[in-house]
């Protein structure tokens, strides 16, 4: 059955998996509330296309630099601890982007949120990766994944409930303000998530020894983390395009009212959510790196499609369910892949560099949407961009060795293999 692996979880498990999850989905909560705001603030500040992919792009940028310090210091102070951090961290940040009157005031606020938000899927991600049985890694990694899809549904919802009673121009700043309650997060982590035993045994084993922060560019590191950050670069890539400029390429090209824009975002996030269960299952079932090249291909075939087809709204509004399903499960796996490429001891920078120097690089892209629709519409310059990307994802994942089942406490490196002269003492 598609969700027996829940079952199968045990209490500890099931904690640290609603832990994780509840993080990730108000992380998305949080984030999705500036795509939301885009075209308000198009209108409102006269900002250009342009500075809104800035925008976009900038919180992207520094979730690289967040998710790296992040992973390194729960490698050293614990996945729980920092964990807290980074929610309580987005959480404020969120906040007083509320209290912005321009966009280089945003533009700070924004910053800052960003280190939290990629610092808290580097451990979260990490946390549950080395809590649950390998068997099922994929299945329950993968549907984190749609702890994003209900975060930013939440924020749909509340943003065409919002628009519909209150002037646009004060809406922007309820649902940043809003952006606090992810805080109250961190109380229930304190009371009831432990370490993973396997962190634990680490810590012990490693007591007193000093960390390297640059161990991920290491000889035997380097050339896997060079193309896991390959990878994460297509994936969110690909996925950052239609995240950031789906709502104003709902409004501003198909011309859609807010509740229509809201119904047919409403069908793209059940798409979302339906695709971190999805591709738990394939990389459980098919692999990780076949689970890859499948979904990207796929995608980037539905995206050319919806951006540059001439298709009707009918079929927009079906296709939006596709994207969803697709776009979620292309960065589904990414969480437990990253976990399965390196020791324990790294394991924490490298899902937190990897995953976000990918953001960062992929950040680029809805920043690369705005300047090209200067010359351009902006339904073709969101289908170039982001079909670019995919293409990324299909070459970087034949690069990477297949880890599905990889048991976390016993995964060797070149340099840690004994030389050949040690293997004749």
């Amino acid at each position: 059955m598609m969700f027996q692996w829940f079952t199968s979880l045990n209490k500890v498990e099931k904690r640290t998996f609603w832990a994780c999850f509840s993080g990730w989905g108000l992380d998305a909560m949080d984030t999705q509330m500036y795509a939301l705001s885009i075209p308000t603030l198009i209108a409102l500040w006269g900002m250009t296309k342009g500075q809104a992919g800035i925008l976009g792009t900038t919180v992207l940028i520094m979730a690289a630099l967040g998710g790296w310090v992040a992973g390194i210091l729960s490698d050293r102070y614990g996945r729980v601890r920092i964990l807290q951090v980074t929610i309580a961290w987005f959480s404020l940040f969120t906040f007083l982007s509320a209290f912005t009157d321009s966009f280089w005031q945003l533009l700070l606020t924004r910053s800052l949120q960003g280190l939290g938000f990629g610092g808290e899927w580097a451990v979260g991600a990490v946390l549950i990766s080395e809590t649950i049985n390998p068997q099922v890694r994929g299945r329950v990694v993968g549907a984190l994944q749609a702890g994003w899809a209900l975060g930013y549904g939440i924020t749909v919802i509340l943003a065409t409930l919002l628009f519909d009673y209150f002037p646009a121009a004060i809406v922007w700043r309820i649902l940043f303000a809003l952006g606090i309650l992810p805080a109250l997060l961190v109380l229930w982590i304190r009371r009831n998530i432990e370490e993973a035993p396997i962190y634990k045994k680490e810590q012990a084993a490693e007591k007193g020894q000093s960390r390297n922060i640059w161990e991920v560019f290491a000889p035997s590191f380097r050339g896997t983390t060079f193309k896991a950050i390959l990878l994460t670069f297509g994936i969110y890539g690909g996925n950052y395009v239609m995240i950031t400029w789906l709502p104003a390429y709902l409004k501003l090209v198909l011309h859609l009212s807010i509740n229509n824009v809201g119904g047919y975002l409403a069908i793209n996030i059940l798409g979302s959510f339906a695709g971190a269960f999805l591709n738990g299952w394939m990389a459980d079932a098919l692999g990780r790196r076949k689970t890859f090249i499948i979904i990207a291909c796929l995608q980037a075939i539905a995206v050319g499609v919806y951006t540059m087809a001439p298709i009707n709204l009918t079929i927009t509004l079906l296709l939006g369910f596709v994207l969803g399903t697709l776009q979620s499960g292309t960065a589904a796996g990414t969480g437990a892949f990253i976990a399965e490429l390196f020791p324990t001891r790294v394991r924490g920078s490298a899902q937190g560099l990897c995953g976000n120097a990918g953001r960062a690089l992929g950040a680029v892209m809805p920043t690369l949407v705005g300047l090209l629709s200067i010359k351009m519409d902006l339904g073709p310059a969101m289908g170039i961009c982001a079909c670019a990307s995919y293409v990324i994802v299909v070459i970087a994942a034949m690069l990477l060795p297949e880890t599905r089942g990889r048991d976390l406490s016993n995964i060797v490196m070149e340099s840690d293999k004994p030389t050949a002269m040690e293997r004749i003492q």
